[in-house]
């Protein structure tokens, strides 16, 4: 197993020019996940899309734990994409709660935060539903599949949905030994608890410009969480985009780039 150190990051960039913008995806994610939401930012924004150590073509670690995660995050900005100054650093679900720790503990390098559909507290009523899709992709078979669609057969009763199916499938590698799941599953698994929760961060706050996104169909979000969300970030502006569920930038994309958009150019960076 890897430790957190900085090469254990892969990362992508989108855009050559404009205001610098991170992405940390969600669980199961990855990355390029945000990639058509970097591409229509351009030209005004260039983005770096971070895959999170289990995830993605990062490296695995041994343990999950949110301030470590946040600490590798900030390594990989420090040396290159964060060298010039601080950046903005945009964080759906489990990347949300990286984002929110990396600002807490490393404020030097974040100059504006999102936080999508996700608050600083225990995440409730997702473990069951996660902790199902780990077991689904676990139990495929890789030995007896060829290609992506005979997964996709595999996982047609346990996961109905196309979309979920869908994406989900982003994660299945081709190899010289065959396919393989890029998540790191059976640590994942273990992990829901943690992964549910949010570290002690002690008395550190985020004075900073926070965007706080929620899907209008989700309850990741709900309004007792907001006491917590104005203690550790103070300068929190809430949003809702109705018509999203949890995964509010590949559901609404369109309206996510323009509460993104809106948000970046009225706050300093």
């Amino acid at each position: 197993m890897a430790d957190f150190r900085t090469s254990t990051l892969h990362t992508t960039r989108v855009g050559d020019d404009g205001d610098r913008i991170v992405f940390l995806h969600g669980l199961f994610g990855r990355g390029k996940n945000f990639t058509r939401i970097a591409k229509d930012l351009r030209p005004d924004y260039r983005s770096l899309l971070v895959d999170l150590p289990n995830h993605g073509r990062s490296g695995w670690t041994d343990r999950v734990d949110y301030r470590q995660m946040a600490d590798s995050v900030a390594e990989t900005l420090r040396e290159d994409f964060a060298a010039e100054g601080p950046v903005a650093v945009v964080g759906h679900s489990l990347g949300g709660k990286v984002a929110m720790v990396l600002a807490l503990r490393h404020p030097e390098l974040v100059s504006r935060l999102v936080v999508v559909d996700i608050a600083p507290t225990r995440s409730g009523g997702g473990e069951g539903e996660f902790a199902h899709l780990l077991d689904s992709l676990a139990a495929v078979d890789l030995t007896a599949v060829e290609r992506r669609s005979d997964a996709d057969e595999a996982l047609k009763e346990p996961i109905p949905w196309d979309t979920t199916r869908s994406f989900l499938l982003q994660n299945l590698r081709s190899g010289p030994d065959g396919l393989s799941w890029e998540p790191n599953l059976e640590l994942l698994r273990s992990s829901l608890d943690t992964i549910g929760g949010f570290p002690d961060t002690g008395e550190a706050v985020y004075e900073g410009p926070v965007l706080w996104v929620a899907g209008g169909r989700s309850d990741y979000v709900r309004d007792e969480h907001a006491p917590q969300m104005r203690r550790l970030f103070p300068r929190t502006h809430r949003v809702t985009i109705r018509e999203a569920g949890h995964w509010v930038h590949s559901q609404e994309p369109e309206k996510f780039v323009e509460v993104l958009r809106g948000f970046l150019a009225h706050t300093e960076a």
